[in-house]
């Protein structure tokens, strides 16, 4: 945390190289700001500093309607729909979407599935259930590549539901069957 000089200088140039590091909260409102608000500037007598929007709330303050601050820069509600998308990202990966569904996915993330596919759209490129697909062809595709398990084993631990639809996947993208893709030993 910056001292209080520190602090009370950049507040009063609305300095937005410190937007984010710490908050302003005003004892005769009881508000806290971020250092660039736009709003009249309160005496210094009546100010203090916080280093993060939480630690104000709990001194009892309450967060200006007018500069936003809980969703300073670097918290999650600040990057937007891209921190939902990373979380969506990060459980795709970990499987969510091989054994269940896009509903499902969504519900855990606090959005409905249509808007979940619209801000994959948007942000990706490809809908869930695409990048789904895409990470799974590329897990079998490494253990193709890596190991001698055979195919069916290969088709399960990648997160296909079947050798049929791992095949097909795998011919779609590839044109040749997975078995062709195998790069000789020796």
């Amino acid at each position: 945390m910056f001292d209080f000089d520190t602090c009370n200088a950049a507040r009063l140039r609305r300095d937005p190289a410190f937007d984010g590091k710490f908050f302003t909260a005003v004892r005769t409102t009881m508000i806290y700001c971020r250092p660039v608000c736009p709003v009249k500037q309160p005496l210094t007598a009546n100010v203090s500093y916080y280093p993060t929007a939480a630690a104000a709330e709990q001194a009892g303050y309450r967060p200006c309607l007018r500069c936003r601050p809980e969703t300073a820069p670097f918290c999650a509600a600040w990057n937007g729909t891209r921190t939902t998308v990373a979380r969506a990202l990060k459980l795709i990966e970990a499987g969510a979407l091989d054994t269940g569904t896009v509903a499902e996915l969504a519900a855990r993330l606090g959005v409905g599935a249509r808007h979940l596919t619209r801000l994959f759209a948007d942000h990706v490129g490809a809908s869930p259930v695409q990048t789904a697909q895409t990470l799974r062809i590329g897990r079998a595709k490494r253990l193709l590549d890596e190991t001698t398990l055979p195919v069916t084993d290969i088709a399960f631990r990648a997160g296909f539901g079947s050798v049929r639809r791992f095949n097909a996947a795998f011919l779609k993208l590839y044109g040749r069957p997975p078995s062709s893709i195998r790069r000789p030993k020796g």
